[in-house]
């Protein structure tokens, strides 16, 4: 049985999850320089210790409501493969192993969310995790 370290976050009510090893650092919200021509959910980009990266929010993203930021906002910088970008999240709430045995497909999750986002599901306290496949989260905008 193989454990897992997510790190879970929350958006508009909703757990969400990613693998601890794809997340570089997780940042306060510093000014976001906003790109015309983008996708909705792309907020624009940041500069971070001399480097610019694009920044996603997932409320946008999922089409779920918006929340506007105070001090439990955050942006998580992940790192999955090459690419390199930030999250809008409404808060960072813990990290957590995870039992392979406690996931499940995300085929069998009941959400409105599109599915291919996510590699799967967790249950936690008797909560839903929607497990994020970052990858395809980035490459997909």
């Amino acid at each position: 049985m193989e454990n897992r370290q997510l790190i879970i976050f929350s958006v508009a009510g909703e757990k969400f999850g990613a693998d601890i090893m794809q997340v570089d650092s997780i940042i306060n919200p510093t000014k976001i320089f906003k790109v015309p021509n983008v996708p909705c959910f792309i907020e624009g980009l940041i500069n971070l210790r001399g480097k610019v990266y694009t920044v996603f929010n997932l409320s946008k993203r999922f089409n779920l409501p918006q929340k506007a930021p105070d001090e439990n906002s955050r942006i998580v910088i992940v790192k999955p493969g090459m690419m390199t970008a930030g999250l809008v999240v409404d808060s960072v709430d813990e990290i957590i192993p995870v039992d392979q045995n406690d996931m499940y497909d995300i085929s069998q999750a009941e959400t409105n969310m599109d599915k291919k986002y996510f590699c799967g599901v967790a249950e936690r306290n008797g909560r839903k995790v929607f497990i994020l496949d970052l990858a395809q989260l980035l490459s997909a905008s």
